[in-house]
């Protein structure tokens, strides 16, 4: 890379400065790294090739030969490595990851993949060609300057007093050889820059067939997205089978405790027992609130029952200020829970930001349907200037839309209003 950013490939005409760069010597690094991960793909082409077709009767070799149209994923790995010597833009993998766990199910998405086969297709270039193409290349662009310039070493080491230059020339004396040193120090400038364009057009080549192509990125990107919502989905299940657990099991089991912490005061004269009593009874009580209003939390028991139009009444009714709710349109259809769950906890957080930092004195709350996305306005009175970089929980309310591909936006003038939108996308049928 040269200093103003560009790899090799990038860099079509030689700079003054182009040796004072390490752009020269990363491209001869990358070009001599060749040969060492080419010789062993040869012979792992080779051996498996022979191994498999020699044995492929008695069809011990027809596992050799399955593996043979493996070789090309570790070299894959490599090469997609040794680009980072030449080429600054990343490389990701182009293969999937299993959607199931084991070898069985690694190896029939691997077969399946169109970029398994263009890396062996690599693998074959590279192991029967393009190595010795490299290191002819780097053998004549860097090996013929550096050796005229050695010149005049090799022939003070000579024992006869004469050294012949790359088996051509015939050098007796110390004029010569240091005129061959001139000539190979005049060289190697000229020809460092076509030894890093060609760097980069190798490295070219190795991207178009080791890294992911546009339609394998989207089919990743949509693997993603499904992914996430599996994990969304997942994660709501869950949430709601601990708001079950302690709905019906811890819950119950302190109103029974806090029944009979009533009933046995009922039956012990005052004293110090019937006060002690009285605060474990009383005790109870707040902690049978706190449960409650945990597992209100956690998944409330009204959005379950009523939808999202009742959820959000509650919500409003809940609030320290007074919300109108008028906007929110009572026909809204049953969401998907993980959609209905953002929207409410969404809300929440929105009210609860208004009444800490917006001094307002109304808030608004509306919600549509499109057939396509969910809609909730919220907005209130107050002083505007909402910041979500200023830690006031939006980043968080934005993240947990951002999950469902959903978006925030806010419109916060000073002086107000403030107005805080959500969409999800939720497509439902008619």
């Amino acid at each position: 890379m040269d200093d103003d950013g560009r790899s090799p490939r990038q860099a079509p005409t030689p700079a003054p400065h182009h040796l004072r760069t390490a752009q020269p010597w990363r491209a001869a690094g990358y070009l001599a790294g060749s040969a060492l991960t080419g010789i062993p793909v040869l012979l792992a082409l080779v051996l498996l090739a022979t191994a498999g077709a020699a044995l492929g009767v008695v069809l011990v070799g027809l596992p050799l030969l399955a593996l043979l149209g493996l070789v090309g994923i570790p070299t894959g790995a490599v090469e997609r490595r040794r680009l980072r010597l030449v080429d600054t833009e990343p490389a990701p993998t182009p293969h999937r990851t299993p959607a199931e766990p084991g070898l069985a199910a690694w190896a029939r998405l691997r077969y399946r993949e169109q970029a398994t086969w263009r890396e062996l297709g690599y693998a074959v270039l590279h192991g029967f060609l393009l190595w010795w193409v490299d290191l002819t290349v780097l053998a004549a662009f860097l090996g013929l300057p550096l050796l005229l310039l050695a010149t005049p070493l090799l022939l003070a080491l000579a024992a006869d007093h004469e050294v012949k230059v790359v088996k051509l020339w015939l050098v007796t004396g110390y004029p010569a050889a240091f005129a061959c040193a001139a000539a190979g120090a005049a060289l190697l400038p000229a020809l460092l820059h076509p030894l890093s364009v060609y760097a980069g057009a190798r490295a070219a080549l190795a991207r178009v067939l080791l890294v992911p192509r546009e339609g394998e990125l989207r089919d990743r990107l949509d693997e993603v997205t499904r992914s996430r919502a599996r994990l969304v989905d997942a994660f709501e299940a869950e949430r709601r089978r601990i708001e079950r657990d302690l709905h019906d099991g811890a819950q119950q089991r302190l109103v029974a405790l806090t029944m009979t912490l009533g009933l046995a005061r009922l039956d012990v004269p005052p004293g110090p027992l019937a006060d002690q009593l009285a605060t474990a009874h009383q005790e109870a009580g707040r902690v049978l609130t706190e449960l409650r209003e945990l597992i209100h939390g956690i998944h409330p028991q009204v959005l379950t029952d009523y939808g999202l139009p009742g959820a959000l009444a509650d919500i409003a009714e809940r609030s320290a200020l007074p919300v109108d709710t008028d906007a929110v349109d009572p026909a809204l259809p049953r969401l998907p829970e993980s959609v209905e769950a953002a929207a409410y906890f969404g809300v929440c957080e929105a009210l609860a930001n208004i009444g800490k930092h917006s001094g307002a004195g109304r808030a608004a709350v509306a919600a549509r349907h499109t057939g396509a996305a969910l809609l909730i306005d919220v907005r209130d009175d107050g002083r505007g200037g909402a910041d979500p970089a200023a830690g006031s929980g939006l980043t968080g309310l934005a993240d947990r839309i951002a999950v469902l591909d959903g978006t925030l936006t806010i419109t916060s003038p000073p002086g107000g209003p403030t107005v805080l939108s959500l969409e999800i996308p939720c497509p439902v049928s008619p």
